[in-house]
């Protein structure tokens, strides 16, 4: 159960999707290339769950950013 004191750090893909406002499809197609950061839970045998970390999403998005001041 999320705690309200508790900032949630991992994303689902539909939540991180919905963050960056692109698609799910964009999102995992991003993943699979290894453009965009993820964590994977779970072993390689059995189903492994995908989330999005707030912190390393930012980073790649300040990362990514392009035009403006420096």
């Amino acid at each position: 159960m999320h705690e309200p004191n508790h900032p949630r750090m991992l994303l689902t893909s539909r939540e991180a999707a919905a963050v960056l406002a692109i698609s799910t499809r964009t999102l995992w197609q991003m993943t699979h290339d290894g453009v965009i950061p993820c964590v994977r839970l779970g072993s390689t045998s059995k189903k492994v769950t995908v989330r999005y970390s707030t912190t390393a999403l930012q980073d790649w998005i300040n990362q990514n950013q392009v035009g403006g001041k420096s």
